[in-house]
């Protein structure tokens, strides 16, 4: 029996191939918001013991799977099948590796004319770089993101929350969601080319219209918003460890010098960017008077826009993910829950990752195949269990 859902993409019948990274998260991101997401993985069983417990396989939650192989022209024609019953299908290869298959977007909308075929590259299908390899940090490289990022000395790699995950998934789950609600009204589906570097391009777009205005320097730790403002960085307390301060406008500034028992007259004008090191040198020195934990209770309730620097391990147990449930602790660990939130129609996370093929029978019966059916792509070799 397959798990209920619901959530706003409730009914969405989507094939996700098995990839990493980009991929997955928006196979994720659908599967949260109630959508029937089918992964196909390599048709090889995985024996207990082996691989990721799939508890810790986030990115694989809410899916069901089986397993094929598609090097074999038999267990194209049962991915070519479920392509036929798909509303969506998601994948991640170079371009022209499912073209080879006979599962490229040609063939399958020829299939389907109706299908949203999405797919998540780092350079796009097509261009220079398209048919090399690259991660996050080359996709971030050429569209100017990693050059902003960082201290003067050099760049900082921003974990690849910004390539991957932003500039690569969330736009691909956004066209893929696009292109379903237009195919609800013209009957035509189409293809989604999301590339990194161009979601990554788009995020950038206030700092390049800042920079054409003349109020961004292209230079590292020297504009308002990269850490060349001494009211919007990070600073090490008493203890060793590190707030964060952002008070842009002035009432939040002014409520900062108050917090810090700062005097406002005393202190070179920030308006001047020639105050800002001698303002920073007076930031530095009052913050590291007083520990983390101190500075968060004198800040408490204030709109000093301040936060405290939190480890991976103390966040989960910030007062306010507890108050919001952000984190979901059934599995012996914090796991984030589906965001955004919706008031009728909210996501929900329905079941861990699966191995390779489970939950297949289920999967395939709820998208109308007959128990004749699977049994025969069992006997071919394909991954199904009922699990």
């Amino acid at each position: 029996m397959s798990a209920s859902r619901h959530g706003p993409l409730t009914g969405l019948r989507v094939i996700e191939f098995a990839g990493i990274g980009p991929g997955p998260f928006c196979g994720m991101l659908l599967a949260d918001m109630g959508a029937d997401v089918l992964r196909l993985d390599r048709a090889q069983p995985v024996e207990l013991g082996q691989g990721i417990d799939p508890k810790y396989d986030v990115l694989g939650r809410g899916k069901r799977s089986v397993g094929l192989d598609l090097k074999r022209p038999e267990h194209v024609k049962i991915a070519q099948s479920l392509v036929d019953r798909a509303d969506a299908v998601i994948e991640g290869f170079r371009p022209g590796v499912l073209e080879r298959l006979g599962l490229g977007p040609d063939e399958c909308l020829a299939r389907n004319p109706k299908l949203v075929f999405g797919r998540m590259t780092g350079w796009g299908q097509d261009g220079p770089l398209s048919p090399t390899a690259g991660h996050d940090i080359n996709y971030i490289a050429i569209t100017g993101a990693l050059h902003a990022i960082g201290r003067k000395e050099g760049p900082v790699p921003p974990l690849a929350l910004l390539g991957d995950f932003a500039g690569g998934a969330m736009f691909l789950a956004f066209g893929v969601v696009c292109a379903l609600l237009e195919a609800q009204r013209s009957g035509k589906g189409q293809v989604v080319d999301a590339a990194i570097s161009d979601g990554t391009a788009l995020l950038m777009a206030p700092f390049f219209a800042r920079h054409a205005a003349g109020l961004w320097r292209d230079e590292r730790e020297a504009n308002g918003l990269d850490g060349g403002a001494p009211w919007y960085d990070s600073y090490e307390t008493a203890d060793g460890a590190f707030v964060s301060i952002g008070a842009i406008e002035q009432r939040f500034y002014d409520e900062l010098l108050s917090r810090m028992g700062l005097d406002p007259a005393s202190l070179p004008k920030r308006g001047d960017r020639n105050n800002w090191p001698a303002l920073r040198q007076i930031f530095t020195d009052t913050i590291r008077k007083k520990s983390r934990n101190e500075w968060t209770r004198v800040f408490e309730g204030s709109d000093a826009c301040f936060a405290p620097v939190l480890s991976l391990a103390e966040v989960p147990e910030h007062p306010h993910h507890r108050s919001r449930g952000v984190f979901s602790h059934e599995h012996g660990y914090p796991e984030p829950a589906p965001a955004p939130r919706l008031s009728r129609t909210p996501g929900q996370r329905t079941r861990t990752a699966p191995r390779p093929g489970e939950g297949g029978v289920s999967a395939l019966a709820d998208w109308n195949f007959s128990a004749a059916d699977i049994s025969g792509f069992e006997a071919i070799g394909a991954i199904i269990d009922n699990q």
